[in-house]
């Protein structure tokens, strides 16, 4: 079967979320759904799926119990990293009509775009029809950003451009699905389940969530997409914003707080009372104030109940990888909506003193982690250093406009909010910090 969709990001999330979709539309469509998705770099991932015909079990556990599902959607694998040349050639196939992207936050560089446009240089040149291109990553704006990227990498090929802005669409999006990273246990118990073992085995819930603008290269896709469950809306804005906030913002918050515990998993965090109602507080008088998303208040309260699943075992020291890079997509909005409005964040400022109290590299107890977090060394190096001196941690810290913006970098009152909670973690340890600061 020729697959009509290339997708970049060969991990977890997509074959989790996007390939389950993209497999229900094959299912009822036919082979112009089926996928041809790279890794980036994963060569083993790959690997694993070609010896197993493309195919990957998916464990979808929560409150009502776990069934098994053997996905089928991959109909093709390939490694970015090791053929260029081969990703070009997929975007520009006659067969392909959707291009997804799930290549982290991080991942949209020059260097992404500059595949994108070779694939549809070459896509022009051979009189090809024009493709959706649906970024599917945490970003605000995805689509706007990803097309901003491959602007500016044709600023000197403008009849290619002046054909991708008439053929081609760049949709903004949002999706929503917990999927951890693949262990161990969940290969034996996919072993024990199926009889199986699938080392390219993944995990999630029931929940999950797919909003997409109405900007399709094809317009009639949008029917089609409906009827698999997915939302096609006029503007992805208060959908997106709800859940970088609500979910993400909330994820990272309780991630940190999970390291500096010594506690393994989210549903471990969410399984403590005292910890489970700072989380409710955070999201209910932070992270939500101000979104669009009419029922903010449903998804919050949806989130919690998410968050204590214990069928995932979602690490926090996963959550916590590139931390540095995700506070401002996440937590940098609702805390300027609060101080737009007058209102100190304190639940967020509380937030802010656990990350850099996360950088210092050791929890409460002592013991010590790995963060994998590229690039941040300058801020790890100073937290640590800093460790026991509050103010000048967040004068240093705080005062990074890569992490909170020119605006909070400057706002002294902000600061010296991060401070207190700095202060109090440090004299009252975290949780007794956590419920003064609800007690308030």
């Amino acid at each position: 079967m020729t697959p009509g969709v290339v997708h970049l990001g060969l991990g977890a999330f997509h074959r989790a979320h996007q390939a389950l979709v993209f497999e229900m539309l094959q299912n009822q469509y036919g082979a112009q759904w089926g996928v041809f998705s790279f890794a980036m770099t994963n060569a083993a991932l790959a690997e694993q799926l070609v010896s197993n015909d493309y195919r990957y079990h998916v464990r979808i556990g929560d409150v009502d119990g776990t069934r098994w599902h053997f996905c089928h959607a991959i109909r093709q694998v390939g490694v970015t990293a090791q053929d260029r040349q081969k990703v070009i050639g997929a975007i520009a196939a006659p067969c392909t009509r959707w291009v997804t992207l799930t290549v982290t936050e991080k991942g949209y560089t020059p260097a992404l775009a500059q595949i994108l446009v070779d694939g549809l240089r070459a896509r022009w040149q051979s009189k090809q029809a024009g493709v959706t291109i649906a970024s599917c990553d945490n970003l605000h704006q995805n689509g706007d950003r990803l097309r901003a990227l491959c602007k500016a990498v044709c600023a000197d090929q403008a009849d290619l451009w002046t054909w991708v802005e008439a053929c081609c669409t760049f949709p903004n999006s949002m999706v929503d699905r917990i999927v951890p990273a693949t262990t161990p246990d969940l290969v034996q118990a996919c072993a024990q389940a199926t009889g199986v073992v699938d080392r390219a085995v993944v995990a999630t819930e029931g929940f999950w969530e797919w909003v997409i603008e109405d900007r399709l290269a094809v317009p009639a896709d949008a029917a089609l997409l409906r009827g698999a469950g997915v939302q096609v809306v006029a503007d992805v804005t208060p959908y997106e914003l709800a859940k970088l906030n609500l979910l993400n913002g909330s994820h990272s918050a309780l991630s940190c707080l999970g390291a500096l515990l010594d506690l393994e998993t989210v549903d471990q965090v969410m399984a403590q009372p005292d910890l489970k109602a700072w989380i409710e507080a955070l999201m209910m008088q932070d992270l939500g104030f101000g979104l669009q998303r009419e029922d903010w208040p449903a998804y919050a309260q949806s989130l919690v109940r998410r968050f204590a699943n214990p069928t995932l075992a979602h690490r926090v020291h996963q959550i916590c990888n590139d931390l540095s890079q995700k506070i401002a997509q996440r937590w940098q909005a609702p805390i300027l909506r609060a101080r737009g409005a007058g209102r100190m964040p304190v639940q967020l400022a509380m937030a802010a003193a656990l990350a850099i109290r996360y950088w210092q590299g050791s929890s409460e107890s002592g013991r010590t982690y790995t963060m994998q977090d590229p690039g941040s060394g300058d801020i790890h190096s100073q937290a640590a250093a800093l460790a026991h001196d509050p103010r000048q941690a967040v004068q240093a810290l705080g005062r990074m406009e890569s992490l909170w913006g020119p605006r909070l970098s400057q706002d002294e009152a902000w600061l010296k909010t991060i401070e207190d909670s700095l202060q109090s973690i440090q004299k009252l340890g975290i949780r007794q910090a956590l419920g003064r600061l609800l007690s308030v």
